[in-house]
C-alpha cells in the first residue's frame, strides 16, 4: 500500500459542506491555482478559468438563482442565501478553445481536473472547499452574471472556507477495486 503524502491527500479527500467565515486571500489562491493548472491539459490549451466571488458578488448570484427560478417567497429567500454558505466562491469555467486535435469532452476534462486539484490543495493549505452545481448553473441568468463568452461552460463553484473546529471527519464509504478495475 503507498505512502506517500499524495496517497494520503487523495485517500482522505474530502468535502466540507460548512465552513467559518475565514476564506483564502487572492495572494493565497494564486500558487495554489498555478500548481492546480499542472494537471494534464492535451494540447496546453487551458481551456479553463475561474472567477473569485467574495462578498456582494454572491448576493448577486443568489439574486440570478432566484431569477432563473420559479421561486417567491420564503423558498426565494432560501435560494438566494445558498451562495452565502461560504465567504468564498470559486467558479470553475470550462473555456473551450478550438482544436482539431482536442475534443471538447477532453477540455471539459481538463477544467473539472483543475477543479479537483484545487481541492486538495486548498484542503493541502488547511481550508475547506466542497464542488456545488446544481440546476441554475446551466441558466441564463448565472451564465450573465459570470460574463460567460461563447464556448464557455459554467462546471459550479467551489464553496471555500475555514475548517470548523468541530468538524466531524469525513466518511466516504470504501470501495472493492475489483468491481471498477477491468482488463482486456
Amino acid at each position: 500500500m503507498p505512502s506517500s503524502a499524495v496517497f494520503h491527500a487523495v485517500n482522505c479527500r474530502r468535502s466540507y459542506s460548512r465552513v467559518t467565515s475565514f476564506a483564502p486571500t487572492r495572494e493565497e489562491l494564486l500558487p495554489l491555482v498555478a500548481a492546480a493548472a499542472r494537471v494534464a491539459d492535451h494540447g496546453a490549451l487551458r481551456p479553463w478559468r475561474l472567477l473569485e466571488l467574495r462578498g456582494a458578488a454572491r448576493e448577486r448570484l443568489g439574486a440570478a438563482f432566484v431569477a432563473a427560478s420559479a421561486c417567491v417567497g420564503d423558498d426565494a429567500l432560501k435560494l438566494a442565501g445558498k451562495p452565502l454558505r461560504a465567504p468564498l466562491l470559486l467558479a470553475v469555467i470550462v473555456s473551450r478553445r478550438v482544436s482539431v486535435k482536442v475534443a471538447d469532452w477532453e477540455q471539459d476534462a481538463v477544467a473539472a481536473g483543475v477543479a479537483h486539484l484545487l481541492t486538495l490543495l486548498l484542503e493541502d493549505a488547511d481550508w475547506g472547499a466542497m464542488w456545488r452545481t446544481g440546476p441554475l448553473v446551466r441558466s441564463a441568468a448565472v451564465r450573465e452574471l459570470h460574463g460567460l463568452g461563447d464556448g464557455e461552460e459554467l462546471l459550479g463553484w467551489l464553496y471555500v472556507g475555514g475548517v470548523p473546529a468541530d468538524c466531524k471527519p469525513g466518511v466516504r464509504l470504501s470501495i472493492d477495486p475489483e468491481e471498477f478495475l477491468g482488463a482486456l
